[in-house]
C-alpha cells in the first residue's frame, strides 16, 4: 500500500518550535579536508578486502532475507508498527534532549563527517559532503568522546535492546540518496525526527511506501526493503538512526548473531573505526 504525501502543516510536520533553528537553515561546509582525513578516492580498497557479503551480497542476500525472516519474532512488512517496540517512547519522550545534543555535538561544534568519507562502501550512495553521520555506536563499539558530548541520547540509546548502531543521520538540501538496501534483514532500523525542515519536501520511499518524517516521533523500518530518501527543501534534515537486532527465533538468532560477529570484525568495520578516529582526532586539534 502507497501512502501519500500529507498536507503541508499537518501533524505529520509537528514541531516544537514555530521557527527552525540556524542550524537546520544552513548548509553544512565541507571540513574533509580541513580535517586531514583521507579523502573517498585513497579510502576506496580493491574488492579483495571488502567483506564476503559486501561483495557478493546481492547475489546471497534474498536466501539469506528468507532464511531470517523464517524465524522473526517481529513482522517482516517494509514498515513496522513503533507500539511492537515499547523503548521507542522514551525516544520520543525525550526527542527535544536528543535534538539539542545534535546540534550542539554535530552540527554546531564541528561539521559531523561525511558518511562516505568514514565508510567508504558508502560512497556510490553519499556524495561527500551531502550526508553525514555522527556515530555513538557502530556495529557495537562505542565512539566514547562522542557519548560523552551527548549524556542523554547516550542514556536513552543504551537501554535499547540488541542495539547495533546509532548516529546522528544529517542530510543536507537538496540531496537525494539513491536507492540502495541494507546488508542483513538480522538488523532493524530506527528514525527518530529531530530537524525536518518545511520549506519543501523531505521524504523516504521504503518499498512501494512513502513516508515522512516528524519532529520528535519515530519510524521503523526494515532497510532490506529498497528504499531512498530525497530532501527537496533548503533545511538540513537531521534524524537519531537506531539500528537493532531483529527478534528472532532460532536457529535464526544464533545465525545472525554469528553473522554480526563476524562483519563487527572485519576490515569493513575496523577501516570505518580507523577514519572516525582520525577525523574526531583532526576536529580536536582545532580545538587546541
Amino acid at each position: 500500500m502507497k501512502v501519500e504525501p500529507s498536507a503541508r502543516g499537518s501533524a505529520m510536520w509537528r514541531d516544537a518550535d514555530e521557527v527552525e533553528t540556524a542550524a537546520a537553515r544552513e548548509m553544512i561546509p565541507d571540513l574533509t579536508r580541513m580535517s586531514g582525513a583521507a579523502m573517498p578516492d585513497a579510502l576506496l580498497r580493491a574488492d579483495g578486502n571488502r567483506p564476503f557479503l559486501i561483495k557478493y551480497g546481492k547475489h546471497l542476500r534474498g536466501a539469506f532475507d528468507r532464511f531470517i525472516a523464517r524465524f522473526s519474532l517481529a513482522s517482516n512488512e517494509p514498515v513496522l508498527d513503533v507500539r511492537d517496540f515499547a523503548w521507542t517512547e522514551a525516544l520520543r519522550a525525550n526527542w527535544q534532549a536528543i535534538r539539542a545534543e545534535a546540534i550542539a555535538a554535530a552540527l554546531e561544534r564541528h561539521p559531523a563527517p561525511s558518511l562516505s568519507v568514514i565508510s567508504p562502501d558508502h560512497r556510490a550512495i553519499a556524495p561527500p559532503g551531502k550526508w553525514r553521520s555522527y556515530f555513538l555506536y557502530g556495529y557495537g563499539y562505542l565512539v566514547r568522546e562522542n557519548l560523552d558530548r551527548c549524556p542523554e541520547t547516550t542514556r536513552l540509546v543504551e537501554a535499547i535492546p540488541g542495539l547495533n548502531s546509532a548516529f546522528f543521520s544529517i542530510l543536507a538540501p537538496g540531496t537525494h540518496i539513491p536507492a540502495h538496501r541494507g546488508v542483513t534483514k538480522g538488523l532493524i532500523t530506527c528514525h527518530l525526527g529531530l530537524i525536518v525542515p518545511r520549506d519543501g519536501d523531505v521524504r523516504m520511499r521504503v518499498g512501494d511506501r512513502i513516508l515522512r518524517w516528524a519532529e520528535g516521533q519515530t519510524l521503523v523500518f526494515d532497510d532490506t526493503y529498497d528504499h531512498e530518501v530525497w530532501n527537496d527543501t533548503s533545511g538540513t534534515r537531521v534524524v537519531l538512526l537506531i539500528q537493532f537486532r531483529r527478534p528472532l527465533r532460532q536457529p535464526g538468532k544464533w545465525f545472525v548473531d554469528r553473522f554480526l560477529a563476524w562483519i563487527r570484525g572485519s576490515a569493513f568495520v575496523q577501516e570505518a573505526r580507523v577514519n572516525l578516529s582520525r577525523w574526531n582526532a583532526a576536529m580536536q586539534a582545532l580545538d587546541d
